[in-house]
């Protein structure tokens, strides 16, 4: 299992309905291919609440280790992804709605004034929940309450859950108050990172250059290898290499020959691709393929 996504790393999955656009999921880390979500990104936010193991999660350039207990606030657009924790499981409530549910229409005052100043802050972009906070563990409280209304569904749950999720914002609204505005840098920093996972994403197959890609963005290649670093936490080569693994699955899953599915990824040599797939994947691409292959 992966995150659908387009060629700009917008996740396709629809969350909740037009109707009521709101959606509750039960998660487990360990059932993502290699124990990781990859870089996504929806209009909807996002509440996270973490049952049980721990899970490293990033949104933008912040970095969280989460366990059982704690909770996280993942801004409408911002950039995430997650990944396992010494390959023990971790399982986790998630919970996404988009902006509209708690304004109504735009224009409205509730939109202008309480939640524009968080989800057009790059400084509100995430927050970890924990319980020794008080207002925060009220909010993980709201959250417990929120998924226990989603699984026995009363005549009025989705009122409730409106209810819940103004009383969560209000508080989310208090801490952005004690937050600076985002500066025009730190936009434009998100901005040249979605463009340039989009760029690899799109060409990942193919034979890059540092100067393409860095030329992407315009900035040099040094510093290009810094930003991509600095945000991402691996090098942009070490991505690449992530990005060709997880385009071979599916072609191994449909029974496609290993020479032919390492050429089709962008890996000019069948043993090196052997060699990365085990180093990503702890398995060759033959075991893979026979533990996986899908019925036609």
């Amino acid at each position: 299992m992966q995150i659908q996504i387009n060629q700009n790393r917008k996740e396709l999955k629809q969350h909740g309905s037009y109707d009521f656009p709101v959606h509750f999921s039960r998660e487990s880390i360990q059932n993502y291919e290699q124990g990781r979500f990859l870089w996504h990104w929806h209009p909807e936010i996002e509440l996270t609440l973490i049952l049980s193991g721990e899970i490293e999660y990033h949104i933008n350039d912040a970095t969280y280790l989460l366990k059982a207990g704690d909770g996280l606030f993942g801004n409408s657009n911002t950039l995430h992804a997650g990944f396992q924790r010494n390959d023990s499981p971790c399982t986790y409530l998630s919970l996404t709605f988009l902006p509209r549910f708690l304004y109504g229409y735009e224009g409205s005052v509730i939109q202008t004034k309480y939640v524009d100043q968080l989800t057009e802050n790059e400084n509100c972009a995430s927050l970890k929940l924990e319980k020794e906070i008080s207002w925060q563990a009220q909010i993980l409280s709201m959250l417990k309450e929120l998924f226990l209304l989603s699984e026995n569904e009363t005549v009025d749950f989705e009122l409730q859950i409106q209810i819940l999720l103004l009383q969560i914002w209000q508080k989310l609204y208090a801490w952005s108050c004690t937050l600076p505005a985002s500066s025009r840098k730190a936009r434009k920093n998100i901005q040249r990172l979605r463009d340039l996972l989009s760029y690899l994403q799109e060409h990942s197959t193919e034979e890059l250059s540092l100067d393409q890609i860095a030329g992407q963005i315009n900035i040099c290649k040094s510093e290009c290898c810094r930003f991509f670093k600095k945000y991402m936490n691996m090098t942009i080569f070490d991505y690449l290499l992530l990005l060709r693994i997880q385009t071979a699955l599916p072609l191994l899953q449909q029974g496609e020959s290993i020479t032919h599915t390492a050429e089709a990824v962008g890996f000019s040599n069948t043993a090196y691709f052997g060699q990365i797939f085990k180093r990503y994947m702890n398995c060759t691409p033959s075991e893979y393929r026979s533990q996986n292959r899908k019925s036609l």
